[in-house]
């Protein structure tokens, strides 16, 4: 079988010419070639058009530079069964994004113009010309080069020099209105790049079966880069207002710059440092005599392993500069600044005032503030430790 989306192989009773196979499937390398490029290129805002199944935005939307990823298609149905693939995950709230990032679905097409998606760093549309008739096709570059001007357009439609090669093939599939060869795309391309003041370089996916000849990719793409400088916030909105499209889903993905989201992801963080530094007091109390006595300094190198993740010799510094840990009676005190030295405290907290404030009602506190407090009795912890 022919592994590409949208795509037909061949048929069993034609055997003269071997089923071609992509490895990875042919959609897939579409979206990583569209992965790569917003690794690349960093972009905030991007637009799929003939977003389909939403597979694309479910691979991009884990880019950290992302503030709003938009699907629009004209298939309500397609979009409105997706909910449960692009909703953020247990995880996503115990270590959330630094950045705000949305995802909106709307039921619309991409010929249609709509306000909200004016100054976008990147839209795509992968396989989706090939789709429109001849009028649609005409207002096509209107809209998405003229009206939504993005930085970037990537645009990958199939390639029918490479039909040949398929054992019966005369349009990929029944919905295609056409399949262009590489000049007749280049040609149109180029066209719409000259008139709409953009630059195109051509690339594609799907490498041709050695021995095939100058077939050129199974996939052709475009990629357009706006010449010149963005349309300015103030002529962004002046053309504000225009909303055809209907939301059919939209999601906020927690974020560091939700309080509530920090508050507790640093409690989750910093309750695990806690009971990561207890356990290693109580192994340690299993090689010490009995009776230490009140007031007994915790050995920095009892309390802090540097396994587990990967620090830097700065960070290292960092934390064995920190005040150790100490035990007093039958409590263990953690300085706040001790943990605030743990790289991934810090991400979450930029200083001890603000981690008091944030941790104060879900940790115990020394009684100035400025250390946490663990019972070292404390059964939950480890309910097979004598002391």
């Amino acid at each position: 079988n022919f592994q590409g989306h949208g795509v037909v192989g061949g048929h069993s009773d034609l055997p003269v010419k071997k089923a071609i196979n992509f490895s990875p499937p042919l959609y897939r390398q579409r979206y990583s070639f569209v992965n790569d490029l917003v690794n690349q290129h960093k972009p905030k805002k991007v637009a799929d058009l003939g977003c389909g199944n939403a597979s694309l935005i479910q691979m991009i939307k884990s880019h950290s530079c992302l503030e709003l990823i938009v699907g629009v298609d004209i298939n309500k149905d397609k979009i409105g069964s997706q909910r449960c693939r692009l909703s953020p995950f247990s995880g996503e709230y115990l270590s959330p994004r630094d950045l705000n990032l949305s995802i909106i679905l709307y039921h619309g097409s991409a010929v249609e113009r709509d306000s909200r998606l004016l100054g976008f760093d990147l839209v795509t549309c992968i396989e989706l010309i090939e789709h429109l008739d001849s009028e649609d096709l005409a207002r096509f570059p209107e809209v998405v080069f003229g009206y939504l001007s993005p930085a970037m357009v990537v645009i990958s439609t199939p390639n029918s020099d490479f039909n040949p090669l398929f054992p019966a093939v005369t349009l990929r599939d029944s919905d295609h209105k056409f399949e262009w060869n590489r000049k007749q795309f280049q040609t149109w391309a180029l066209g719409v790049a000259d008139f709409y003041n953009y630059s195109v370089e051509f690339t594609g996916v799907g490498e041709p079966p050695e021995g095939a000849g100058n077939v050129g990719y199974c996939t052709q793409i475009g990629v357009f880069r706006k010449i010149g400088a963005p349309a300015t916030e103030s002529c962004v909105a002046e053309q504000c207002g225009q909303h055809v499209y209907k939301i059919v889903y939209s999601v906020s993905y927690p974020s560091l710059q939700q309080k509530e989201v920090r508050k507790l992801a640093l409690a989750n963080e910093v309750s695990r440092q806690i009971q990561s530094m207890r356990q290693r007091y109580v192994s340690s109390l299993r090689i010490l005599q009995r009776g230490d006595g009140d007031g007994h300094q915790v050995s920095d190198t009892g309390l802090v392993t540097f396994s587990g993740p990967v620090f830097t010799e700065l960070e290292k510094r960092k934390i064995e500069k920190s005040p150790e840990p100490f035990r007093f009676g039958n409590k263990l005190y953690v300085p706040l600044e001790r943990l605030l030295a743990y790289p991934k405290v810090n991400r979450l907290c930029d200083s001890v005032d603000t981690m008091r404030a944030l941790i104060a009602d879900t940790v115990r506190l020394s009684r100035d503030g400025s250390a946490v407090k663990v019972d070292l009795r404390d059964t939950s912890f480890d309910h097979n430790m004598e002391y």
